[in-house]
């Protein structure tokens, strides 16, 4: 059990509705408990969908956007939901941003050139694959990958946090493991 505001709260009634309702109440301190629970899932998603660039700014971006609409969240029982869907938009805007701005594109394709003629040990390595293999696939791909696979988030929950159907998810996620899976064919992993 713990003390909050001098009243007895047992330490499963710690939960994330528990959490954000504090939180909505202006409570930085449970806002900062939410706040280590997501950090490195957030961080790893943003990671996973956008890349290293600019990735601290990205995740203290979704914190900020978390804090802000506290008081319009009306379901506190769907935090980590609405949570990823916020993450999510940042990630869209970020890929914007980014595509307006061709003078990164040119250097990201110098900079990749570069790297595949020069050959690096670390490619080799099975992370730098899975790496390679979501940047090649699209948005919209990468997400449902990395959300089912790697954050592990049931299919349900994906298609509220990114607003499609659930048939449409299990069809992106199928097309996007098979294009998994022929990248990694095609980079000499046996399947």
């Amino acid at each position: 059990m713990y003390l909050d505001a001098g009243v007895n709260v047992p330490e499963s009634d710690r939960s994330d509705s528990y959490l954000a309702q504090q939180s909505i109440q202006g409570n930085q301190e449970r806002f900062r408990q939410l706040y280590q629970r997501y950090h490195q899932r957030v961080r790893s998603t943003m990671y996973q969908l956008c890349g290293p660039s600019s990735l601290d700014d990205l995740v203290q971006e979704v914190f900020m956007r978390v804090w802000k609409g506290l008081p319009q969240l009306r379901q506190t029982s769907q935090f980590s939901t609405w949570l990823y869907r916020i993450s999510w938009n940042v990630a869209c805007d970020q890929r914007r941003k980014f595509a307006q701005q061709r003078t990164f594109d040119t250097k990201l394709k110098t900079e990749n050139s570069e790297q595949s003629s020069a050959p690096d040990l670390m490619q080799l390595h099975y992370k730098d694959l899975v790496q390679r293999g979501l940047a090649q696939l699209s948005l919209d791909h990468r997400a449902v990958i990395v959300l089912h696979d790697l954050e592990e988030v049931p299919q349900k929950e994906m298609a509220e946090i990114l607003g499609i159907p659930v048939g449409t998810v299990k069809s992106r996620l199928f097309h996007a493991r098979a294009a998994m899976r022929q990248f990694l064919q095609e980079q000499g992993v046996h399947l």
